[in-house]
């Protein structure tokens, strides 16, 4: 790999601080740290790490810990820069932050993750909340905590959609909550688990209207394919995911949906010194592209710091291997359903529900802020893959 003639240091740069990128950074630093000719530098446009597997916690007020990403990165040598990444040039091997900051890199690894699409339905983007962020949970919060009696819509009935209406009919059990999508909640899953969800649901009283389509979002209700209108005093959008427009921008080789296309060690097919991981990638496996998960994001960002000292130590990067585990879901703070997976995603017969679920959930789930501690303690040259839960299968 190529060093900077005027630095004599090899500049990594980490766009987006998410799981993966923060994955990245730690692994980076930690295998870097007694090595003077590796500078890493991680960009995010905020110091606050977002724990977005907790975000429909904070969406109901309820307190979870404010994790400073300039903090963990003490003592790494890592650099942080705060700033929105506003351009990327891969030809020139530079990137624009805020406008006006040019950082220059040797490697980047772009990790600028997905934030809900509120762009293909009308209405979204001026009437309706997301979950983008704990800035986005916390108005959310305030609405809720104001509307004494009312209607909440949740759109999209995939798992974040589920989570969100079932801890808000728990935490304010005086709403209507009306959970709607094209398909029924739990619909990856095998039979059993799949109908102890919906009954979970339904005992927290909130309503599902599935096999529906919104096609527009009002400022008092959402309108539905056939015409019809289901009133609503606040709407939270949580169906669809959409990727920065920077990656297409930039030149990199991106799929239909602007993700970056990697090769098996995830490298850019076009641009070989970048690196994609997360959300931001379309990571191939046998089984076909990663869908972005959490599950997921880690072991990409691990992977990538790994391959990047192998190409620094003259050696050849392996190609990253990654099977599902689980998909565990939360339905209030004492309940669970976890469909345990084979490594397509595909549901296994084995399950667990309710508290034992729910325990489980809160230990594959928990902070980040461990795992990333251990990483920054380990030896340079030794090898780390967090175990357990979410991150028991990968590349090694």
């Amino acid at each position: 790999m190529t060093k900077n003639r005027e630095t004599g240091t090899h500049r990594v740069l980490i766009l987006g601080a998410g799981y993966a990128g923060m994955a990245a950074a730690i692994q980076l630093a930690a295998r870097g740290r007694r090595r003077e000719d590796v500078q890493v530098t991680l960009v995010n446009a905020q110091e606050r790490f977002t724990e977005r597997l907790r975000l429909h916690m904070s969406a109901t007020g309820q307190r979870v810990a404010e994790l400073s990403i300039p903090e963990l990165l003490e003592g790494t040598g890592a650099r942080f820069v705060r700033g929105w990444v506003t351009a990327v040039d891969a030809d020139a091997k530079l990137v624009r932050i805020d406008d006006h900051q040019v950082l220059h890199y040797d490697t980047m690894v772009y990790g600028l993750g997905s934030v809900a699409d509120t762009a293909a339905v009308p209405g979204v983007e001026d009437h309706a909340y997301t979950l983008n962020s704990a800035q986005d949970a916390e108005l959310l919060a305030d609405r809720l905590a104001g509307l004494g009696r009312g209607t909440v819509v949740v759109g999209g009935s995939g798992l974040t959609g589920v989570e969100s209406a079932a801890e808000i009919a728990e935490q304010y059990p005086e709403l209507d909550v009306v959970l709607l999508g094209r398909q029924e909640p739990g619909a990856a899953m095998s039979p059993k688990p799949r109908a102890y969800l919906q009954a979970a649901l339904a005992r927290l009283g909130v309503r599902v209207l599935s096999g529906v389509e919104v096609v527009k979002v009002l400022p008092d209700a959402v309108e539905l394919a056939g015409g019809e209108l289901v009133a609503a005093d606040a709407v939270l959008w949580t169906s669809g995911t959409r990727v920065s427009p920077l990656a297409a921008a930039a030149g990199l080789t991106v799929d239909e949906r602007g993700r970056v296309v990697t090769d098996a060690t995830l490298r850019s097919v076009s641009h070989p010194d970048v690196y994609a991981v997360g959300d931001a990638a379309a990571i191939r496996q046998g089984y076909g592209v990663m869908h972005g998960t959490c599950q997921g994001g880690m072991p990409t960002g691990v992977h990538a710091a790994v391959s990047i000292v192998r190409a620094l130590d003259g050696r050849r990067p392996k190609p990253f291997r990654f099977g599902y585990y689980h998909t565990p879901v939360s339905l209030g703070r004492h309940d669970a359903v976890v469909q345990f997976t084979h490594p397509d995603d595909s549901p296994r017969r084995v399950y667990l529900t309710g508290r034992m679920a729910a325990r489980y959930k809160e230990t594959v789930t928990a902070s980040p802020w461990p795992t990333y501690g251990r990483m920054k303690k380990m030896p340079a040259s030794g090898a780390f893959w967090p175990r357990g839960g979410r991150f028991t299968r990968g590349a090694r």
